[in-house]
């Protein structure tokens, strides 16, 4: 009785394992990171953060020349200066250096959120336009191309999203 069961248990594991290996699956790919970066908001997006890193950078080159200037002053004129004067002119250069790093970091977490605020709709419209193109034309599933090693063959998906969003991509040119 004790060898009957798991040989049962196996039997009945292939038959239902067998049932869905004669079903028919469809495999798809896409590179997900083509999809995004060909999808007009994304342009939009890229134009949007390129006009913001732009402006960041201006204020934090200001903050630097800044910075510069009164480092400037104070190793020329410090000679003159008692040491309360020197004192008080060394805090003011400490803060503006601390200014200078807080923007810095400030800046780069300012980016990254606007970066994401931009990009994850952009992203969730193209994920919702896979699995919708994948229902439509009967996939089983859709693999990311980025994020495969090896992979069965598999159909490439990214022209028929692309078509579904009504972008349309120029046929790659003929070698001569």
């Amino acid at each position: 009785m004790k060898r009957i069961f798991p040989g049962l248990a196996f039997i009945c594991f292939f038959i239902i394992a067998g049932n869905d290996l004669l079903a028919q699956t469809k495999i798809g790919h896409i590179s997900i990171q083509d999809l995004v970066s060909a999808m007009p908001e994304f342009k939009k997006a890229s134009t949007d953060l390129e006009e913001l890193e732009k402006a960041l950078i201006a204020q934090g080159d200001e903050y630097q020349t800044e910075y510069a200037r009164q480092d400037s002053i104070y190793r020329t004129d410090s000679i003159n200066w008692n040491s309360a004067t020197k004192e008080v002119k060394r805090r003011e250069l400490n803060t503006i250096s601390l200014k200078v790093i807080n923007f810095n970091q400030d800046a780069q977490q300012k980016l990254a959120r606007r970066e994401q605020e931009l990009v994850a709709p952009i992203q969730e419209k193209a994920l919702q336009t896979t699995r919708l193109v994948a229902k439509e034309n009967g996939y089983s599933y859709i693999l990311n191309k980025e994020q495969l090693l090896v992979s069965p063959t598999s159909d490439d998906v990214l022209p028929l999203v692309l078509k579904k969003l009504g972008i349309t991509v120029p046929a790659p040119e003929s070698k001569k």
